[in-house]
């Protein structure tokens, strides 16, 4: 009954529906994006964050119609920004010495069967790029999917669909995130018929490759909330960011680390509270990217705005404070 409500709930709060407001009701390709600075936060709701110190934040603006839905994000260098849409589409721009955005360019991003139309073809639900090749890597929800793609992101190198995994088709891979020993944890949203916790894999290589072998566990986010994406540390760890729905605010958003050293195959792994974004900037982050070395980490969030009126694109950067990492036996592999 609980989870019948809660999937109620969320029709109710992001579904289509004839009352509901959508911020593109024609369409416009113009290339343009302004920034609206967020300010800063009071001493109460600073404290709300735990090990998050807010640093900034902007709402993205843009009139093009294809602008929004943000659901991951990646980050090169501090300045250099990559969004990816549910939509099939991307972002990417950068910031110019003096505060201001250059280079922004929105662009659907490849598809095997040419333009993507159906939503269940695109649903691109995380990114994760490599900083020495350019690569990136996307999790394809609606196709259970894991697509490698070239740094220009104009083709795919490789695609694969998850090995063993019968995640429903709007429960699947969720978050991404590539470990800084090669390896890549994917999980999904909410394959959770098993009382173990959500479905996950481990894969020992590049996931879009047939040929990585991939370990499967459950995560059980122990009233965190469903996850929304996944960062790698320069640790070895994977920050993880969680979503849970409720009423004041709408949505709160939860951050923990993942030690993958816990992982091991049908285990069942948990994570570590770290802290949770401010009621103050509350909003449907489901893109996450760490920056940084071991001196400072910062932690940047990007919100899906489900193409809803009411609803923003907000683009957030903390600086982290992180627990030292527990030492214990490497997992088999």
């Amino acid at each position: 009954m609980r989870r019948i409500f809660l999937a109620l709930a969320i029709w109710l709060i992001l579904g289509p529906g004839p009352l509901r407001a959508y911020r593109f009701p024609q369409d416009n390709f113009v290339q343009a994006m302004t920034l609206r600075s967020l300010g800063a936060l009071d001493k109460a709701a600073e404290e709300e964050g735990g090990g998050l110190h807010f640093v900034k934040g902007w709402e993205l603006i843009s009139p093009h119609s294809r602008f929004g839905g943000f659901s991951g994000l990646a980050v090169e260098k501090d300045a250099h920004f990559l969004l990816v849409s549910d939509n099939g589409h991307r972002v990417r721009f950068s910031f110019a010495p003096n505060g201001q955005i250059s280079g922004f360019h929105i662009a659907p991003l490849p598809s095997p069967d040419g333009p993507a139309y159906r939503k269940s073809q695109a649903d691109v639900e995380a990114v994760a790029l490599d900083a020495n090749s350019k690569r990136s890597w996307v999790a394809l929800e609606g196709r259970n999917e894991i697509w490698r793609l070239n740094p220009a992101l104009s083709r795919i190198e490789a695609r694969r669909k998850l090995p063993g995994a019968r995640w429903p088709g709007n429960r699947g891979p969720e978050a991404l995130a590539r470990l800084t020993d090669g390896r890549t944890v994917v999980i999904s949203e909410g394959a959770d018929k098993d009382p173990r916790g959500v479905e996950a894999l481990l894969f020992q290589g590049d996931p879009a490759e047939k040929t990585s072998k991939a370990i499967r566990f459950f995560y059980d986010a122990r009233g965190k909330g469903a996850v929304s994406d996944a960062a790698a540390l320069p640790d070895g760890r994977v920050l993880l960011i969680h979503r849970r729905l409720g009423f004041h605010p709408i949505f709160t958003t939860y951050v923990a680390l993942l030690d993958p050293a816990d992982i091991a195959p049908d285990a069942v792994v948990r994570s570590r509270g770290i802290g949770r974004v401010p009621r103050a900037l509350a909003e449907n982050y489901e893109g996450a990217a760490v920056t940084g070395d071991g001196t400072r980490l910062d932690l940047w969030l990007v919100s899906d705005n489900n193409f809803q009126s009411w609803q923003r694109s907000l683009l957030v950067q903390f600086a982290l404070k992180l627990p030292p990492r527990e030492h214990r036996k490497k997992a088999a592999p």
